[in-house]
Protein backbone atom coordinates (compact mmCIF):
# COMPACT_ATOMS: atom_id res chain seq x y z
CA UNK A 1 0.00 0.00 0.00
CA UNK A 2 1.01 3.51 -0.18
CA UNK A 3 0.36 6.27 2.17
CA UNK A 4 -0.63 9.68 1.03
CA UNK A 5 0.56 12.89 2.65
CA UNK A 6 -1.16 16.15 1.88
CA UNK A 7 0.53 19.52 1.90
CA UNK A 8 -1.36 22.63 3.00
CA UNK A 9 1.12 25.51 2.87
CA UNK A 10 3.97 24.73 5.23
CA UNK A 11 1.86 22.30 7.25
CA UNK A 12 2.09 18.60 6.34
CA UNK A 13 -0.71 16.38 7.56
CA UNK A 14 -0.15 12.62 7.59
CA UNK A 15 -2.62 9.77 7.69
CA UNK A 16 -3.43 8.19 11.06
CA UNK A 17 -0.70 5.56 11.12
CA UNK A 18 -1.00 4.98 14.87
CA UNK A 19 -4.71 4.30 14.46
CA UNK A 20 -4.01 1.69 11.80
CA UNK A 21 -1.36 0.03 13.93
CA UNK A 22 -3.68 -0.08 16.93
CA UNK A 23 -6.36 -1.79 14.83
CA UNK A 24 -3.93 -4.46 13.70
CA UNK A 25 -2.37 -4.41 10.24
CA UNK A 26 -2.57 -8.21 10.09
CA UNK A 27 -6.36 -8.31 10.08
CA UNK A 28 -8.10 -8.93 6.78
CA UNK A 29 -8.37 -5.78 4.74
CA UNK A 30 -11.88 -4.70 3.78
CA UNK A 31 -12.58 -4.67 0.07
CA UNK A 32 -13.40 -1.19 -1.21
CA UNK A 33 -15.96 -0.20 -3.82
CA UNK A 34 -14.67 -0.91 -7.33
CA UNK A 35 -15.19 0.76 -10.67
CA UNK A 36 -13.99 0.27 -14.23
CA UNK A 37 -11.25 2.63 -15.37
CA UNK A 38 -9.75 3.05 -18.83
CA UNK A 39 -6.33 4.44 -19.73
CA UNK A 40 -6.05 5.74 -23.30
CA UNK A 41 -2.50 5.43 -24.65
CA UNK A 42 -0.88 5.37 -28.10
CA UNK A 43 -1.25 1.56 -27.98
CA UNK A 44 -5.01 1.65 -27.35
CA UNK A 45 -7.53 1.71 -24.53
CA UNK A 46 -6.63 -0.39 -21.50
CA UNK A 47 -9.33 -1.37 -19.00
CA UNK A 48 -8.75 -1.97 -15.29
CA UNK A 49 -11.04 -2.69 -12.36
CA UNK A 50 -9.89 -0.47 -9.51
CA UNK A 51 -10.72 -0.15 -5.84
CA UNK A 52 -11.50 3.43 -4.88
CA UNK A 53 -9.87 4.83 -1.72
CA UNK A 54 -11.84 7.93 -0.70
CA UNK A 55 -11.61 8.29 3.07
CA UNK A 56 -8.43 9.22 4.93
CA UNK A 57 -8.36 5.77 6.54
CA UNK A 58 -8.77 4.00 3.18
CA UNK A 59 -6.05 6.17 1.66
CA UNK A 60 -3.73 5.60 4.62
CA UNK A 61 -4.16 1.83 4.26
CA UNK A 62 -4.09 1.69 0.46
CA UNK A 63 -2.50 -1.58 -0.64
CA UNK A 64 -0.60 -2.19 2.62
CA UNK A 65 -0.18 -5.80 3.57
CA UNK A 66 -1.19 -7.22 0.21
CA UNK A 67 1.14 -9.69 -1.41
CA UNK A 68 -0.68 -10.06 -4.73
CA UNK A 69 -2.87 -8.04 -7.07
CA UNK A 70 -4.29 -9.42 -10.35
CA UNK A 71 -2.79 -7.82 -13.48
CA UNK A 72 -5.92 -5.90 -14.54
CA UNK A 73 -6.66 -4.56 -11.05
CA UNK A 74 -5.48 -1.50 -9.19
CA UNK A 75 -6.36 1.16 -6.64
CA UNK A 76 -7.20 4.80 -7.25
CA UNK A 77 -7.00 7.47 -4.56
CA UNK A 78 -9.87 9.93 -5.07
CA UNK A 79 -9.04 13.24 -3.41
CA UNK A 80 -11.93 15.64 -2.74
CA UNK A 81 -9.94 18.55 -4.14
CA UNK A 82 -6.89 19.12 -6.32
CA UNK A 83 -3.77 19.06 -4.13
CA UNK A 84 -0.09 18.17 -4.04
CA UNK A 85 0.40 14.69 -2.55
CA UNK A 86 3.20 12.27 -1.78
CA UNK A 87 2.96 8.50 -1.68
CA UNK A 88 5.15 5.87 -0.04
CA UNK A 89 5.48 2.10 -0.03
CA UNK A 90 5.79 1.40 3.71
CA UNK A 91 4.21 -1.99 4.50
CA UNK A 92 3.48 -2.55 0.79
CA UNK A 93 4.86 -5.88 -0.40
CA UNK A 94 4.24 -5.56 -4.15
CA UNK A 95 6.08 -3.19 -6.47
CA UNK A 96 3.78 -0.62 -8.06
CA UNK A 97 3.59 1.86 -10.91
CA UNK A 98 2.11 5.11 -9.58
CA UNK A 99 0.29 7.49 -11.92
CA UNK A 100 -0.56 11.02 -10.78
CA UNK A 101 -3.68 12.40 -12.50
CA UNK A 102 -5.09 15.93 -12.78
CA UNK A 103 -8.78 16.94 -12.53
CA UNK A 104 -9.31 16.51 -16.28
CA UNK A 105 -8.03 12.93 -16.19
CA UNK A 106 -4.61 13.65 -17.70
CA UNK A 107 -1.58 11.77 -16.38
CA UNK A 108 0.85 14.45 -15.14
CA UNK A 109 3.56 12.26 -13.56
CA UNK A 110 4.49 8.58 -13.49
CA UNK A 111 6.68 6.78 -10.95
CA UNK A 112 7.49 3.30 -12.23
CA UNK A 113 8.42 0.25 -10.20
CA UNK A 114 8.18 1.82 -6.74
CA UNK A 115 10.29 -0.16 -4.30
CA UNK A 116 8.29 -2.36 -1.90
CA UNK A 117 8.58 -1.55 1.83
CA UNK A 118 10.35 1.75 1.12
CA UNK A 119 9.73 4.84 3.25
CA UNK A 120 10.97 7.13 0.48
CA UNK A 121 8.33 9.68 -0.47
CA UNK A 122 7.18 9.81 -4.08
CA UNK A 123 5.80 13.32 -4.67
CA UNK A 124 3.23 14.29 -7.28
CA UNK A 125 5.28 17.42 -8.02
CA UNK A 126 2.11 19.29 -9.05
CA UNK A 127 -1.43 19.41 -7.69
CA UNK A 128 -3.45 16.30 -8.65
CA UNK A 129 -7.02 15.07 -8.27
CA UNK A 130 -6.22 11.33 -8.12
CA UNK A 131 -3.42 8.79 -7.88
CA UNK A 132 -3.61 5.40 -9.57
CA UNK A 133 -1.59 2.40 -8.41
CA UNK A 134 -1.07 -0.54 -10.75
CA UNK A 135 1.27 -3.53 -10.66
CA UNK A 136 4.86 -2.64 -11.53
CA UNK A 137 5.53 -3.06 -15.24
CA UNK A 138 1.99 -2.11 -16.29
CA UNK A 139 3.01 1.37 -17.47
CA UNK A 140 5.62 -0.15 -19.76
CA UNK A 141 3.29 -2.95 -20.93
CA UNK A 142 0.50 -0.56 -22.00
CA UNK A 143 2.82 2.23 -23.16
CA UNK A 144 1.43 4.84 -20.75
CA UNK A 145 3.04 8.28 -20.89
CA UNK A 146 2.57 11.68 -19.28
CA UNK A 147 -0.27 13.34 -21.21
CA UNK A 148 -2.29 10.13 -21.68
CA UNK A 149 -5.79 10.14 -20.21
CA UNK A 150 -7.59 8.19 -17.54
CA UNK A 151 -11.35 7.77 -17.79
CA UNK A 152 -13.29 7.09 -14.57
CA UNK A 153 -16.58 8.58 -13.40
CA UNK A 154 -15.19 11.24 -11.05
CA UNK A 155 -12.57 12.71 -13.45
CA UNK A 156 -13.11 15.08 -16.38
CA UNK A 157 -11.82 12.78 -19.15
CA UNK A 158 -14.48 11.14 -21.31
Amino acid sequence: MTMSRRRFGALVLSAPVALLASRGMARAQAILATEALTIATATGRHRFEVEIARTEEQQARGLMGRRYMPSERGMIFDYPQVQTVSMWMDNTFISLDILFIDAEGKIVRIAEKAEPLSRRFIPSGVPVRAVLELNAGTVERIGAKVGDTVDISFLGAK
